[in-house]
């Protein structure tokens, strides 16, 4: 069968390699769909924290079921799913509470582990969910609608909260989708006008913010969420709820400096680089500040329902598609053009 390889920083080949056996408790499953997420595409650069080359990408994907046994989960041959990329080893302190997602030897696929950008690959059978007739390009999707609803979860977003997300990449704008969704009133921020511009576009946030200079998102700060005045000082009310959905130190230090006093601060980018800042400001505002890392069984389930329901449309993130067969087209065009792509998907229907 043909995969995918991302063998160095910039370099993508599509091998011909062995077509995989299941295993007892195993699935075998032909892939249909593949998102390129910021991770994959950081492996690709050379710039994402948890990639060793060479290794087939992509942990966002839909597949049919090929080959499968009689089992407790419902699952048969034909069936369109989607899996929970993220291996857990089961052993340490993480799995031992049931924080699974936050494993302390996690592998997920694609990064750590081989990933899904080939023509068949093998699942667990706990791994596989229904896709519940989800058009399987949409399914495909819900993955990274996991990440950023896990990390809105952990911000225990509101209705009525005020929430910026700073970053319109998918998984931002999937965290602000998220956050209106469970009642938010949601701004989204970035360097890029043309994601900014689409991001309102087809989701009707709020409103956004061009963060082009610390002076300007100051400054929105401040319109957006008013000042007060107590004891004669003047104060930003600031933000209820920062996510960070971009992996940079300055975009971390965006939301620490835009929260309110009491707030929250959800950190879901992943990046390299080290963040000097005056950690008492911490203090000071007595923030709220969390890691979110990967998602769990219960968000896959409830987003394939949420989608399902008709109070998310996954298909207006998918901005780009492109056959299997071009897959280093995709990836380079991606990294070339990401100010004017948001979801790139790859097709493995006709192989």
């Amino acid at each position: 069968m043909k995969a995918i390889y991302i063998n160095a920083p910039g370099e993508v080949e599509i091998r011909e390699i062995e077509k995989p056996r299941r295993g007892k408790g195993e699935a075998l499953l032909k892939v249909l769909y593949g998102g390129i997420c910021g991770s994959d595409l950081g492996s690709f650069r050379g710039t994402f924290a948890y990639f060793d080359y060479p290794r087939i990408p992509g942990h966002e994907f839909s597949a049919e079921i090929v080959e499968v046994d009689d089992n407790e989960y419902g699952l048969k041959p034909g069936m369109i799913v989607t899996c929970n990329p993220y291996f857990n080893c089961g052993g340490c302190y993480s799995c031992e509470r049931g924080i699974v997602n936050a494993c302390m030897d996690n592998q997920t696929m694609g990064c750590q582990r081989d990933g899904a950008f080939c023509e068949y690959i093998t699942m667990p059978l706990e791994r596989i969910y229904d896709g519940k007739g989800l058009d399987p390009k949409v399914l495909a999707a819900i993955e990274p609608f996991c990440i950023s609803y896990h990390g809105v979860q952990r911000a225990g977003v509101r209705p009525g909260d005020k929430v910026l997300v700073v970053g319109a990449g998918t998984i931002g704008v999937l965290a602000a989708a998220a956050a209106k969704a469970l009642g938010g009133e949601v701004w989204i921020a970035d360097v890029a006008a043309p994601k900014l511009e689409y991001a309102q576009r087809e989701f009707g946030f709020a409103g956004t913010i061009l963060n082009d200079s610390p002076e300007a998102l100051d400054k929105a700060v401040r319109e957006i969420t008013g000042v007060r005045s107590a004891n004669g000082k003047e104060a930003v009310n600031g933000f209820d709820v920062c996510i960070e959905a971009v992996g940079l130190p300055s975009t971390f230090q965006n939301c620490i400096d835009a929260a309110a006093f009491g707030g929250r601060v959800v950190l879901i980018g992943v990046g390299k680089k080290n963040l000097d800042f005056n950690f008492t400001l911490l203090q000071k505002k007595e923030l709220n500040v969390f890691g979110s890392r990967n998602a769990l069984k219960k968000d896959f389930i409830e987003l394939i329902d949420l989608v399902r329901e008709g109070r998310a449309d996954l298909s207006k993130v998918i901005t780009n598609t492109y056959k299997f067969d071009d897959a280093a087209t995709a990836f380079r065009d991606f990294s070339e053009n990401g100010a004017n792509m948001l979801k790139v998907v790859l097709d493995f229907t006709d192989n």
